[in-house]
């Protein structure tokens, strides 16, 4: 038996990265972009310029952490926080991001890549992502990515 996976296409990976950047001039700041694929190898990558270099690895592994636990990264700490053990034990996993920036991709409720947007603040992060999403609803559902 098998199981055939849906994958985010370089041309969809293009234009929602070209969106997130668009956001991000609107909003006067410079980001790192990073789209993977559905099991987290990077897709297509945009570093602004001037954006933090520091934040090239956060924003691939924001991505990353999408994709590999179908998650908004924002919503990890609420899950963690009343669990001491969990929350002081998790933040040592390699790759894991717990802070806003990162989304799953999904197209008909499957997950097809992540996006991962770090350089500003938290809210800025989150309107280059959600930006870049938002190119999904424009192509009516992602059709060309089935």
């Amino acid at each position: 038996m098998y199981r055939i996976r849906k994958s985010i296409t370089s041309d969809l990976a293009h234009a929602m990265i070209s969106a997130a950047e668009a956001k991000a001039h609107e909003l006067g700041v410079a980001v790192n972009i990073a789209i993977v694929d559905e099991s987290g190898h990077l897709k297509a990558f945009s570093r602004m310029d001037g954006a933090p270099i520091l934040s090239i690895e956060i924003a691939v592994n924001k991505a990353y952490t999408a994709v590999a636990f179908g998650l908004p990264t924002q919503e990890w700490y609420g899950l963690i926080k009343d669990e001491p053990s969990l929350l002081y034990g998790i933040t040592h996993t390699p790759r894991l991001v717990i802070f806003a920036g990162g989304y799953p991709i999904r197209v008909d409720g499957e997950i097809i890549g992540g996006i991962g947007v770090s350089g500003g603040t938290l809210e800025q992060d989150i309107a280059c992502a959600q930006a870049a999403l938002a190119v999904l609803a424009s192509r009516k559902g992602g059709g060309e990515e089935r």
